[in-house]
């Protein structure tokens, strides 16, 4: 037989070309081998299509039987908008199953016991660290129920986003925005405070490099932290021209004409109780947005707002661009809030890699709960 991480990548590979399209489902790429030859493979495109080992299967045909599968995940066991994938797997005959990750949704695990039942050998843990990686954002959901957050900042090297006079058009290069463009569109939600649609009046739609096979980007949905709603109706935001929907997170103090004229436009709001500042309570937030299945929300700004998030550990990702540029002066920081009072309660990134976009550096990686040592590896 070839070389079964090269087959496992493939189907990671596959996978990934639906990022951004999926949600709330997972990533899952097939692909079926049958004497050290790729005869089938698939991935799971959008909800309500058929999964990544039907279409795999479809491809195989006839040649399916006595074949080994390659799958992402653990083959689902049970009937939603698609019949189980195992049924599927043991009609075509397959002769033996190799998953890298175990299903934790207890309604659709069980499918390694539903194989091994039927005479198929089953093994796991096969590339599992590449594709659990993948699916992050969906193993958060189900296993914390709460939307995996990812922190995204671009600042210059002595840390500001902006002169003193206000202007930040642009600080870091255009591969570097368009880099940040990729993490919209994988996101399900962009989270920015009032002040930057005040400020900036961005439009908030993914703009990135679009997979195989898809025509438009998959906007997420815009969520604008105003406590007292203070955001102008006229932002572009709201344009009917503007792709992707829109909720404004609030509070009591939000204005009921307010309220009935941002609904007037088609957004959604939602009442929050407020924290101790009387802004939006984060945590409440990120549980109604898990109710709604959002699985992945990418905080964008301003420095108030992603500080509140790591002020409140709710972050567990984190994007920072850094342009090779100099400010100086009482600027504007990436993240604000109260911080760490010591460096021992600092938040420390894990497996971390840095991007070289166009003399701007990404660096990338977990929020580490454990404060455990930072590792670095450069990606090209």
């Amino acid at each position: 037989m070839g070389d079964e991480t090269q087959y496992m990548m493939r189907a990671i590979d596959l996978a990934k070309r639906a990022e951004g399209y999926t949600s709330p489902n997972p990533m899952v790429g097939c692909v079926l081998v049958k004497g050290d030859r790729i005869i089938g493979e698939g991935f799971h495109a959008r909800p309500g299509t058929p999964h990544a080992e039907a279409n795999a299967l479809r491809v195989a045909g006839e040649q399916a039987q006595g074949a080994t599968a390659y799958v992402t995940l653990e083959p689902c066991n049970h009937y939603g908008s698609n019949p189980p994938c195992t049924e599927g797997l043991i009609k075509a005959g397959v002769s033996e199953v190799v998953y890298a990750v175990s299903d934790p949704n207890p309604i659709a695990a069980g499918g390694d016991n539903k194989l091994t039942d039927a005479g198929i050998k089953v093994r796991s843990g096969l590339c599992t660290s590449e594709a659990a990686d993948l699916n992050r954002f969906w193993l958060h959901h189900i296993r914390q129920r709460k939307p995996y957050v990812v922190a995204k900042f671009a600042s210059s090297l002595d840390g500001k986003i902006a002169t003193r006079t206000g202007d930040s058009k642009w600080v870091t290069s255009e591969a570097a925005r368009m880099r940040g463009h990729d993490l919209r569109q994988a996101c399900d939600a962009i989270i920015v405070g009032v002040d930057t649609i005040i400020a900036d009046n961005p439009s908030l739609t993914a703009r990135g490099k679009l997979p195989a096979g898809h025509r438009q980007a998959a906007h997420p949905l815009r969520v604008v932290l105003d406590s007292s709603g203070r955001i102008p109706l006229e932002a572009q935001i709201f344009r009917s021209t503007t792709p992707g929907k829109t909720l404004v997170a609030t509070t009591a103090t939000m204005p009921a004409l307010k309220e009935q004229a941002l609904r007037g436009r088609g957004v959604d709001v939602l009442r929050l109780k407020a924290d101790i500042a009387g802004r939006p309570d984060l945590s409440a937030l990120l549980s109604a947005l898990h109710e709604r299945d959002v699985l992945s929300c990418m905080i964008e700004g301003g420095g108030k707002v992603l500080g509140s998030f790591f002020d409140a550990g709710l972050v567990d990702e984190v994007w920072a661009f850094m342009a090779p540029v100099i400010i100086g002066g009482d600027a504007a920081v990436p993240v604000a809030g109260i911080g760490a009072e010591n460096l021992s309660d600092a938040f420390r990134l894990q497996n971390t890699e840095i991007e070289q976009l166009d003399g701007t550096l990404l660096m990338r990686g977990a929020v580490s709960k454990q404060n455990s040592e930072v590792t670095c590896s450069q990606a090209s």
